[in-house]
């Protein structure tokens, strides 16, 4: 699982262009969004993406989004159940 959040962190980091953090700059139940790294709906858009393209997974209901897209360890979570 360790392997996974780091995996995510790096993955985040470039698709979502954040050049100035490290995967080890990034708290993995630190909120991904408002306080914590203030991510925006931009940027759910390209997690969406992410999980379809790199762990096959399809999110059928986008409103549950907010719980699984809460932290990397809520994320990492999601993606260990339901990858593919």
């Amino acid at each position: 699982m360790e392997a996974l959040k780091k995996e995510l962190k790096e993955e985040l980091i470039k698709a979502l262009n954040i050049e100035d953090l490290s995967p080890e700059d990034i708290d993995s139940s630190a909120p991904l969004f408002g306080e914590g790294l203030g991510l925006d709906s931009i940027d759910a858009l390209e997690i969406i993406l992410l999980l379809e393209r790199k762990y096959g997974i399809r999110l059928e209901k986008p409103e549950g989004a907010k719980e699984i897209f809460y932290s990397i360890d809520t994320l990492a979570d999601f993606i260990e159940k339901n990858r593919k």
